[in-house]
């Protein structure tokens, strides 16, 4: 893991998901969640692994794959600081049909399942935040699969490469030909072909497994409708969490007025009496 990412100061507010929680049900979270250093090539989970916690990125990228019998693999989804993955402990399986496997180095927020079960049954915050996540990571799934079905190498490169940018503080990414070959489940041969089309346009810039990105207007005009599909969902979820975050702060701002009211009442009361 770079010296760089190592140094930024950690919180669980660079999680959407948990910088979304009202403070008071964050500050009860506090001693319970984990921080975590998410190694390349770590794997999360998967079928035949029982998950304990769940992890909450805040500079690390995870991708969900997919794996046939021989071996082959294809990404159906990224997840960065916008989520969370092990979402099927909530929804009542302690496994997960496919694999997270960390793609960007970084760090993450572990919790244990037994109190993410709790906190969702009975903290409707959470419940809910959980709930639209759920809905933004189905509809990233099923329009990677339109993708890769309909569009060229060139722009499924193209939407990696974005949903990667939007996930990490920085616009260079370490990739390697055979890692992206293996995610978008394509011939590394294809790989390499499209990242020369995009450096030859001096959108990138490509050597030993390090890309940087040079021009993203530019990148963002060669990509598929796809990722725009993709970025309006993550962003309407984002401000959905705004909304309800500060739904409930002025529900409990109003709350708390009125206990405060009623216990002025109520001393006002027991004074008369006495007196």
């Amino acid at each position: 893991m770079s010296t760089a990412l190592s140094q930024i100061p950690h919180s669980p507010h660079q999680n959407c998901l948990l910088a979304a929680l009202p403070t008071d049900e964050l500050e009860q979270l506090y001693p319970h969640l984990e921080l975590v250093p998410m190694l390349v090539g770590e794997t999360l989970g998967g079928p035949d692994h029982k998950l304990n916690h769940v992890y909450f990125p805040t500079t690390s990228v995870v991708s969900l794959l997919n794996f046939t019998e021989d071996g082959k693999s294809t990404k159906i989804a990224i997840i960065g600081n916008e989520g969370v993955i092990g979402m099927s402990l909530f929804m009542g399986w302690d496994t997960m049909s496919n694999i997270p496997v960390v793609q960007s180095a970084g760090y993450a927020y572990r919790l244990n399942e037994n109190l993410l079960k709790q906190k969702f049954n009975h903290v409707m915050p959470m419940q809910h935040q959980m709930l639209r996540y759920t809905q933004a990571l189905l509809t990233q799934i099923a329009q990677t699969a339109v993708c890769n079905q309909h569009h060229s190498v060139e722009q499924h490169l193209c939407r990696l490469l974005l949903l990667y940018l939007d996930r990490v503080p920085s616009n260079e990414l370490t990739m390697t030909q055979e890692m992206i070959a293996n995610m978008l489940g394509v011939r590394r041969e294809g790989i390499t072909e499209a990242a020369g089309k995009l450096q030859r346009k001096n959108i990138i810039h490509y050597s030993r497994g390090h890309i940087k990105v040079l021009d993203r207007p530019r990148l963002e005009t060669e990509v598929c409708e796809c990722y725009k599909v993709l970025k309006k969902e993550y962003d309407q979820l984002l401000s959905d969490l705004i909304t309800m975050r500060s739904t409930l702060l002025r529900k409990k701002s109003s709350l708390g007025l009125s206990t405060y009211r009623e216990n002025k009442r109520k001393e006002k009361l027991t004074n008369s009496l006495t007196i």
